[in-house]
């Protein structure tokens, strides 16, 4: 399979950019399609598809938010779209281009516990609910990872799934039902429960396998693919727990962006019969997905290992999903006021090389983050009691700034000090860091979701090493992951060194240093 991808894609920010050329037909424009990244899996699949039909078929992975506004704009460059649910095409698709969309594959939204943990909370041998989850988190047994339910599908639908839970409801919610002072208060109480976040499902899996978690919500697939990993390095696997009262349900719906061009459409047509035909079908079963609402075809059998929890018996009834307008207040809700605060220190690169394009593109992607009527745009404004610490530096720290009361006036005014900045000095990304350690450290980092974010565009020449960095966290003692944007001629071997000691990710913004900011944010 020959592969390529874009700058912005490699940065894994939602936006790795695949073309699969096979044996497709060659020369002309490929069908390009955006899609949910929990479909990198499906790439095997793919490519038999180009085989049999004979086109090109280029997949650009993006998360759920950015496949909404693709919609909205009008699907951009893309003539396909495959989301991971429908929800984002009752928001994004206002101009009803999105045609013959039809579920190609279907996967609950679970919590994966580690199996020990799940038996020891009696999760092993009854139905749960998610009530039963919360007095777990209330009584510090539990703790999970989760994606952003403003940035991710997997996210979205889990926590549209709790509110339908605690309302103990079986229509949709409505606005006011949202305005309930006990279910909010109950929202946020489990979501207090958040360990890590993440802005990607896949990588959410990643970030699971590298650390030392209890549990984490995501995609019944990718925790069977999860477990595969665990099991293969002898570790415990992850127990699968279904709560009865709020499941929600990934329908990976495959659509075409109609604009009039009939080859593309009679390209997507083809492309669409192939994956629903018994041969694909079998095959994407095969990687943990469900292809009908109950049951598992014999030769999958294995794949749902039911010593992890996996039930091919029950079945999937979906929670109903509000109407749009309900859901983008859901969405704001948590994004404002439920999720568990972020505690952001921005270490931001100054040094004499950022002065010119470098310091315009810095300020732009600075005002998506901190200017709140541009940041809502994204589903990317600052929440009550979060906190937001801004270091600028060169080969010294330059400059730093505190916002312990996010206001769209503070975070403005925040804004604004970032853009009178000038740069200077050399570049010193582990002094900028280990200061960054320092201010989270005045902290009680259990009450927010903490994190590092480093953006520089040159290498490290300063006084200070990766091994002083590495005295540093190791004396705080505390899981701060470091999410560093590489920027200019930054080195990404320093990044990269950073990213996985601290269980981080690298974002390149080489090519797009607001996408790369406005990515990074997401998973914090």
């Amino acid at each position: 399979m020959k592969k390529t991808r874009n700058k912005l894609a490699a940065a894994v920010i939602g936006a790795a950019f695949f073309v699969l050329a096979g044996c497709g037909a060659g020369g002309g424009e490929p069908f390009r399609i955006v899609s949910g990244s929990e479909n990198q899996e499906l790439e095997a699949v793919l490519e038999a598809c180009e085989r049999a039909t004979g086109v090109d078929i280029e997949m650009s992975y993006q998360g759920s938010v950015d496949i909404m506004r693709i919609l909205q704009q009008g699907g951009g460059e893309y003539d396909g779209v495959w989301p991971a649910s429908s929800l984002w095409l009752t928001l994004g698709d206002a101009g009803h281009k999105v045609k013959y969309a039809e579920s190609i594959s279907t996967t609950p939204v679970v919590f994966g516990i580690r199996k020990s943990l799940a038996q020891e909370l009696g999760f092993t041998r009854e139905d749960v609910s998610l009530k039963d989850i919360l007095k777990a988190i209330q009584e510090g047994k539990l703790s999970f990872c989760m994606t952003s339910a403003t940035q991710s599908n997997s996210g979205a639908s889990a926590y549209i799934g709790f509110i339908q839970a605690f309302l103990d409801k079986n229509q949709a919610v409505t606005r006011e039902d949202l305005e309930k002072q006990e279910l909010q208060e109950s929202l946020r109480e489990l979501l207090s429960g958040v360990e890590r976040s993440s802005g990607s499902s896949d990588w959410l899996k990643d970030m699971f396998l590298e650390g030392n978690y209890d549990a984490m919500v995501n995609y019944e697939c990718l925790i069977i693919s999860a477990n595969r990993e665990l099991t293969a390095q002898g570790k415990e696997p992850l127990y699968v727990v279904y709560p009865y009262d709020g499941l929600s349900l990934a329908d990976s719906p495959l659509g075409y962006i109609d604009k009039g061009n009939e080859a593309k459409e009679e390209q997507f047509l083809k492309i669409k019969e192939y994956l629903l035909s018994e041969e694909a079908q079998t095959q994407i079963e095969a990687t943990g997905r469900r292809i009908g609402y109950s049951g598992v075809s014999p030769q999958n059998q294995e794949v749902f290992n039911p010593d992890w929890g996996i039930d091919t018996e029950r079945i999937l009834s979906p929670i109903s999903m509000p109407a749009a307008d309900v859901l983008m207040e859901a969405l704001n809700l948590y994004q404002t006021e439920l999720r568990k605060p972020s505690l952001t220190v921005y270490c931001l690169d100054y040094s004499g090389s950022m002065a010119g394009e470098g310091q315009e593109q810095l300020e732009e992607a600075a005002r998506t983050i901190f200017v709140q009527e541009e940041a809502s745009r994204y589903l990317l404004q600052a929440s009550e009691k979060e906190i937001d610490s801004a270091i600028l530096f060169g080969d010294e720290i330059n400059g730093e700034y505190l916002v312990d009361e996010p206001t769209a006036e503070n975070l403005q005014a925040l804004y604004e000090w970032i853009c009178q900045a000038q740069p200077w000095g050399g570049t010193d990304i582990y002094r900028a860091a280990i200061r960054g350690l320092d201010i989270l450290s005045q902290y009680d980092l259990s009450q927010y979701t903490p994190a590092i974010i480093l953006m520089t565009d040159g290498q490290s020449n300063g006084w200070t090493e990766f091994d002083d960095f590495v005295e540093a966290y190791e004396e705080m003692g505390m899981d701060v992951p470091v999410f560093s944007i590489m920027f200019g001629d930054a080195q990404e071997s320093q990044l990269a060194e950073l990213a996985q000691y601290t269980n981080g990710r690298v974002f390149d913004g080489t090519e797009d240093l607001i996408g790369a900011f406005r990515s990074v944010k997401g998973y914090n």
